[in-house]
């Protein structure tokens, strides 16, 4: 069975490029023949690089630092089968048994998205799955909630990130099938992450601190992580800061960093996530942005069905925070696992025994 997955293709971000990877991975493991299609999107971040380069020729080490961090992400995307064509809105009679959306904000209006390749047009409704989607929003405009209605109406199966992706499509659709699942990172057991992962060339053996905020950072946040390193005497490792030598990592050296940190400052979905995994220390915040839809339905959904509430930041960062014990969370992640399996294999019409 052939199966063609439509996703985000961000080659800056660790958790597109990683769950993209994770899904395909997953159906790999089951004997599914499966390739991510490149559409529009892709084209158009190949075109951003190279703006990108133009706009900073001048200035050497910036040039030097995106194109080592180009080239990780570059490396890391030949795990990764592409489809041999572009897949455009007027593609048709695509060699394709299922089409699977999904995941990360494949459904976010704020990022253009919810077109009609993300709705699946350009194959029969009976062959449309949905996929651990996520709007990135609470809320749609309401100029394009007719069209979504009627897309997301025939869709075979379709299963959200967040609570708050699954009341959009009840309220639209009435349908009483929405499923709430896990992102596909978390279908990996962690040996297999830890076989993906490397290490970073510029790594000491000192202790550190991961922080990776994709919003702006208020100066008192940051000024209590510097004090409780200080304190500790760790390292801070800045994933987002340009000046740093670790801006260069891809999400091979991302996935290293998350495993050896003593501490996750972040406000990242997908590092949340990968703190869960490796059974990390973390504190998830809230984002700072501005003129910037609201994003924290992901990172709520995702701390309260771990029961992990408490890793969110409270206002303190002390060394209770490196305290945290995973074997509940543990349990929940292989029930959830299972569950998300038993979605998957029923909406490719894969018939198996499972006990509960």
């Amino acid at each position: 069975m052939k199966i063609g997955i439509i996703t985000m293709i961000d080659n800056n971000n660790y958790g597109n490029r990683l769950q993209n990877f994770a899904l395909q991975h997953f159906l790999e493991e089951r004997n599914f023949t499966v390739e991510t299609l490149k559409n529009v999107y892709y084209l158009n971040n190949k075109k951003f690089f190279f703006l990108r380069y133009l706009k900073n020729f001048k200035k050497r080490d910036f040039y030097s630092e995106i194109l080592e961090r180009r080239n990780n992400f570059i490396e890391f995307n030949k795990e990764i089968k592409f489809s041999n064509k572009l897949i455009t809105a007027y593609s048709k009679n695509l060699d394709y048994d299922f089409i699977i959306v999904g995941s990360d904000q494949v459904w976010n209006p704020t990022l253009a998205r919810l077109r009609d390749v993300d709705l699946l047009k350009i194959t029969d409704a009976k062959k449309r799955i949905a996929y651990a989607a996520s709007f990135g929003t609470n809320e749609l405009p309401e100029n394009i909630k007719g069209k979504v209605r009627k897309e997301l109406a025939k869709f075979k199966a379709i299963a959200v990130r967040e609570e708050s992706g699954k009341k959009i499509v009840t309220d639209l659709t009435k349908r009483k099938d929405i499923e709430v699942l896990i992102d596909p990172t978390m279908l990996l057991e962690k040996s297999i992450w830890e076989n993906v992962s490397r290490k970073p060339k510029m790594l000491t053996e000192k202790p550190f601190i991961l922080t990776y905020f994709l919003g702006k950072l208020s100066q008192q946040k940051k000024e209590q992580i510097e004090s409780f390193a200080k304190r500790n005497n760790y390292q801070i490792i800045n994933l987002t800061d340009k000046n740093s030598s670790y801006y260069e990592c891809g999400p091979r050296e991302f996935l290293y960093l998350e495993k050896k940190a003593v501490l996750i400052c972040t406000d990242s979905f997908h590092s949340c996530v990968f703190s869960i995994i490796f059974n990390k220390p973390f504190i998830a915040f809230e984002r700072e942005q501005e003129n910037i839809t609201d994003m924290s339905s992901r990172i709520d959904t995702l701390l309260s069905k771990f029961e992990l509430e408490n890793r969110k930041y409270d206002g303190h960062i002390g060394e209770d925070n490196l305290i945290v014990n995973y074997s509940k969370t543990n349990s929940i992640l292989e029930k959830e696992r299972k569950k998300s399996e038993q979605f998957l294999l029923k909406a490719l019409d894969v018939k198996k025994n499972y006990k509960e």
